[in-house]
């Protein structure tokens, strides 16, 4: 989500559907959830904070995987501010629509969230709607063809492992027989 990537990719490949990774727009929302929380939480009276502690993994992690105990505590969790219920509500909402399978229904379910976040006064989901608006039809493209880039990220992160515990090779043949043999 880099306007200059996205340039270059219309400059030398026009004809190319350019899809921003998955990853990058869930973690926005994620990153907004999380602030609202930390504002809350910091804005409590210590007596208070007590309470909230496990909030951090509580509250970024999807309802239907809770278990019950957990699920008590990040509704009693909720009660507390109605803006970060409001805000738990959207990124419950988004997580929902990336799980659609119909595509005309996400796009409209997707665009309601963007209409929603710019006036739901809670200004982490405003700055990311206005956000979302300006790469809606790359965050679509996303959501039509279901396209990530997961497994490159993961041999990139494999490769730079292992330059950081070679300590530099000097040989760049035994360098790359290494990357093949760590990402094979």
């Amino acid at each position: 989500m880099w306007l200059p990537y996205a340039e270059l990719a219309r400059t030398f490949f026009p004809n190319a559907k350019i899809i921003v990774n998955k990853y990058h727009f869930i973690r926005l929302v994620t990153c907004a959830i999380e602030n609202v929380r930390k504002w809350l939480q910091k804005s409590m009276p210590a007596y208070l904070r007590k309470y909230h502690k496990r909030s951090h993994k509580l509250i970024p992690t999807r309802y239907k995987k809770l278990k019950d105990e957990n699920k008590q505590a990040r509704d009693l969790t909720l009660q507390y501010n109605d803006d970060l219920r409001l805000a738990h509500m959207m990124k419950e909402w988004f997580y929902d629509i990336s799980q659609i399978k119909s595509y005309r229904k996400q796009q409209q379910e997707f665009d309601d969230w963007i209409s929603n976040a710019r006036g739901c006064g809670i200004k982490e989901f405003q700055k990311h709607a206005k956000t979302f608006q300006s790469w809606r039809k790359e965050i679509l493209n996303a959501f039509k063809y279901g396209i990530i880039n997961g497994v490159t990220e993961g041999f990139n992160n494999k490769i730079k492992v292992l330059k950081r515990s070679s300590y530099g090779i000097r040989n760049f043949n035994r360098f790359r027989t290494r990357i093949f043999q760590c990402t094979s």
